[in-house]
């Protein structure tokens, strides 16, 4: 059933290009919007879009723009499994001159291989989209730069679009060597040589999901999304892992990934999915701030208790106050 928006949001400012950014299209091309949509040379961006997240996203989409030599040269790509009308409306009226599609999600394609997990808001089905971007997004969309809807970019959107993928890899993203690996999957797993050999001759190291860059095209000719649904339908069978959608990206991919700097994902910021504990940045730069975690920045502000770092988050917000409506 469709749940309507009862949040309102600000009109974003328009952002323009720098005078060094390249012209993807011509300004009087009727179909201008598909072309950059398609462009090889656009930054491309996938998203996920619920109402329950709705205010996290406008301000990370705001992030980005207000961040970038070049916004409007950037593509949006949102994926939605309900409410994609009010969604749509709800980021065009924010961002009138935002170059997006939204492209539906149909649960029922994945919700047959989710098992539980120890957070319930890691079993929701849209949280898997991530493995089908492959399919969702259309052919000529051949890199893009997955990002989750809990963060904020303080850096150019076009820098880490541009990570250099090698000859072979099909993703990059900041890794965590220094993780214990083994606390992700169960001992079930790991005292099973058929299962765990699965990391024999790769030094797996975890990395967080919520800010991929991914060759879609290699994707598509190693048919991944196939890959991760045999690991969930495994999972369904044999119990071996217990956090949601990332285990099996981690199966698939790690100690396989191109490492990307830290400071593209200072993740975390949400705190301790038991305790709900503030949390400060990893040491170094900082390009994007990441409150993964249970914590949100946005509850905890409207809560009036928000963690030191939610200052930093709480610029982008474009919810309209009470106040704001009243006057």
């Amino acid at each position: 059933t469709a749940t309507p928006i009862t949040q309102q949001f600000k009109e974003a400012p328009q952002f323009y290009n720098s005078p060094d950014c390249a012209v993807l299209v011509d300004e009087d091309e009727s179909d201008g919007e598909a072309s950059i949509l398609c462009s090889d040379q656009a930054v491309h961006v996938a998203m996920t879009l619920d109402t329950a997240y709705i205010r996290g996203s406008m301000a990370a989409i705001l992030s980005v723009l207000q961040h970038s030599s070049c916004p409007q040269n950037i593509a949006f790509h949102f994926v939605a499994s309900a409410n994609a009308s009010f969604l749509r409306a709800t980021i065009s009226s924010s961002f009138p001159y935002l170059n997006f599609r939204v492209y539906p999600f149909d649960d029922s394609s994945v919700s047959r291989l989710i098992s539980t997990s120890i957070r319930s808001a890691l079993d929701c089905p849209l949280n898997y989209a991530r493995s089908y971007l492959a399919n969702l997004l259309p052919p000529c969309v051949r890199r893009v730069v997955y990002l989750d809807s809990d963060l904020v970019l303080v850096d150019d959107i076009a820098k880490l679009a541009a990570t250099p993928l090698g000859d072979d890899s099909v993703l990059a993203a900041p890794e965590h060597c220094n993780a214990n690996f083994t606390t992700y999957f169960t001992p079930t797993f790991w005292s099973n040589p058929s299962l765990s050999l699965t990391f024999a001759n790769r030094k797996p190291c975890y990395f967080n999901t919520g800010v991929m860059v991914i060759d879609l095209d290699r994707w598509r000719e190693g048919d991944y999304t196939t890959k991760i649904e045999e690991w969930m339908e495994l999972q369904k069978r044999i119990r071996i892992y217990e956090l949601g959608s990332l285990p099996p990206f981690l199966l698939v991919f790690a100690g396989n990934i191109v490492p990307v700097d830290h400071r593209w994902n200072q993740h975390g910021l949400g705190g301790d999915n038991f305790r709900g504990l503030c949390r400060d940045l990893h040491p170094g730069p900082v390009s994007l701030l990441h409150w993964s975690g249970k914590g949100k920045p946005w509850a905890r502000l409207d809560a009036n208790r928000p963690c030191p770092l939610d200052a930093l988050w709480a610029p982008y917000d474009l919810l309209e106050t009470p106040f704001a409506l009243d006057s």
